[in-house]
């Protein structure tokens, strides 16, 4: 496939590596190249198969938007968006595109999501929880968008929201944990990420699954088809 990547960080260049590993013809784009989302038009994009974000939350509703004029399928791995969600999913499925957007695409985090929705139950058998993130000092979004997909997921499964507790540290690449605490005992959950190549592949495999689909979709719904 022809894949553009939006953002040449860390994760964004080892995505970029990763596609190009497994056959993929990938075009850069840095924010220089793509300022207000300038490069995505339906002309420049013509060739492309898949857009990919992993861009910045204050870059990637324009570009979300500017997929949609040019009617491009996008997967969006940037976060601190998702307040949007709604009226994206409106556009998207209005538009007849496909968009899929993920909070971690790692497998072993969607992994971790199933294990912290079965432990939830401890929220109804008088168990209290909380979660903490870590990530690098460079990440511009708190909570993480790991750590509000694993509240959600964790409130859906018992009715009760966590409280999120974030920390910014060095160089940690993620780390996300739920505490459950009862006056019998304590019970501790981590995935903790020992480098980006575990987020790059699934991004990369997204791609694969979306090209050529129409909607609007979840990597943790859909991880297991990839």
């Amino acid at each position: 496939m022809n894949l553009v990547l939006l953002g040449r960080g860390k994760t964004g260049s080892l995505v970029a590596e990763v596609a190009r590993e497994r056959g993929h013809v990938v075009r850069v784009l840095c924010s220089a190249d793509n300022a207000h989302a300038c490069a995505l038009t339906a002309d420049s994009l013509q060739h492309d198969n898949v857009v990919i974000d992993f861009t910045t939350p204050h870059a990637v509703m324009e570009n979300i938007e500017a997929c949609l004029r040019a009617r491009k399928n996008i997967v969006v791995g940037a976060t601190g968006w998702y307040q949007e969600i709604p009226r994206v999913r409106q556009l998207v499925e209005s538009s007849g595109i496909g968009l899929l957007y993920g909070g971690n695409f790692s497998v072993g985090v969607n992994l971790f999501f199933e294990i912290a929705r079965t432990a939830a139950a401890a929220l109804q058998h008088q168990y209290t929880g909380q979660i903490f993130e870590r990530h690098h000092v460079h990440k511009k979004d708190a909570p993480s968008g790991t750590a509000a997909v694993l509240r959600d997921v964790i409130q859906e499964a018992s009715g009760t929201e966590l409280e999120i507790t974030s920390f910014r540290e060095g160089e940690v690449v993620g780390m996300h944990e739920v505490v459950l605490e009862s006056p019998a005992d304590t019970i501790y959950l981590c995935h903790d990420a020992k480098s980006r190549r575990g987020f790059a592949e699934g991004a990369v495999r997204a791609a694969e699954w979306l090209a050529g689909k129409k909607g609007f979709y979840d990597f943790k719904d859909v991880w297991r088809e990839l």
